[in-house]
């Protein structure tokens, strides 16, 4: 799970909850030259990290077997592999060089404000990492809280995506990818119909609109409606328990037997509720 958004704390985005740390975010700042700090090892061969970790792996699997559930042990055990892995991986996947001018220019890295060229990289991560067969990938742009100037602020966060989002449909598309690469692009939450501070929108649990596309969704296709001001959902309404079930589906998971027992019950995602909202699926 590589997560390329360093705008909010890491244990609120990108943790895992109740779910065991071996399934929390690997974070990329695509602000920051490298975007992963430490892959190269300075000090030692890749032969001697190979033995340093296969005796610090043999010391935690005894403590293990002692401890008998140890998550967080467990987590250290596997991140040192991954980061391992990561080491001989992750910088080629991180070069641009082998992209082609047009691809750079699709994307918009080139052009337009830091953000749109920051959110483009994240982007750019995003196609690249799919291709090589990373699981989920999480992006994010910032700048989206339009309490104050709903009518400078909103179409400036819109210019910031609209092209390298695009680019990336048409990209994963031509390559390929799109028909097993499921896309969800959302928020935090909706926004009301009236106006807050006199030129803003304030938070809205009750209207909220997200689109998806590839991955065995139908295109072209919209579900549900909100009443006439926008306020509440009203007709086909998809509860996020909902949301995230019909996700699991397209994955190929049944969110009805995804369970974990966590402090003494048997956790879902879903918690108890969830239906897979099949007027979306292809």
């Amino acid at each position: 799970y590589i997560a390329t958004n360093p705008l909010r704390q890491f244990g609120q985005n990108h943790g895992s909850a109740f779910l065991p740390a071996t399934y929390q975010a690997t974070i990329l700042n695509p602000q920051a030259d490298p975007p992963l700090a430490n892959l190269a090892c300075e000090h030692l061969t890749s032969a001697q990290q190979r033995r340093q970790l296969d005796l610090l792996k043999s010391i935690n699997e005894r403590r293990l077997r002692r401890d008998a559930v140890n998550g967080e042990l467990e987590a250290v055990i596997h991140t040192y592999e991954m980061a391992f892995r990561m080491q001989s991986a992750v910088p080629s996947l991180l070069d641009f060089s082998s992209e082609r001018k047009q691809t750079l220019e699709m994307y918009g890295l080139n052009s337009g404000s830091r953000r749109k060229q920051e959110f483009a990289r994240q982007c750019l991560m995003a196609r690249r990492f799919a291709e090589q067969g990373v699981r989920f990938i999480e992006i994010g742009s910032g700048g989206w809280d339009h309490h104050e100037d709903i009518g400078g602020n909103l179409p400036r966060s819109a210019e910031t995506v609209d092209q390298p989002i695009g680019a990336l449909l048409t990209d994963l598309k031509q390559r390929r990818l799109l028909k097993d690469t499921l896309v969800v692009c959302a928020g935090e939450f909706g926004r009301t119909p009236a106006a807050q501070f006199g030129t803003g929108r304030d938070h809205n649990n009750r209207g909220f609109t997200i689109w998806m596309a590839g991955g065995g969704v139908k295109a072209g296709y919209r579900h549900g409606m909100t009443d006439e001001y926008g306020r509440e959902a009203v007709e086909g309404r998809v509860h996020i328990h909902d949301l995230h079930a019909t996700m699991l589906h397209l994955l190929g998971l049944d969110h009805e037997k995804l369970t974990y027992r966590y402090s003494g019950r048997d956790f879902r995602l879903t918690d108890v509720h969830g239906k897979v909202a099949k007027e979306i699926l292809a």
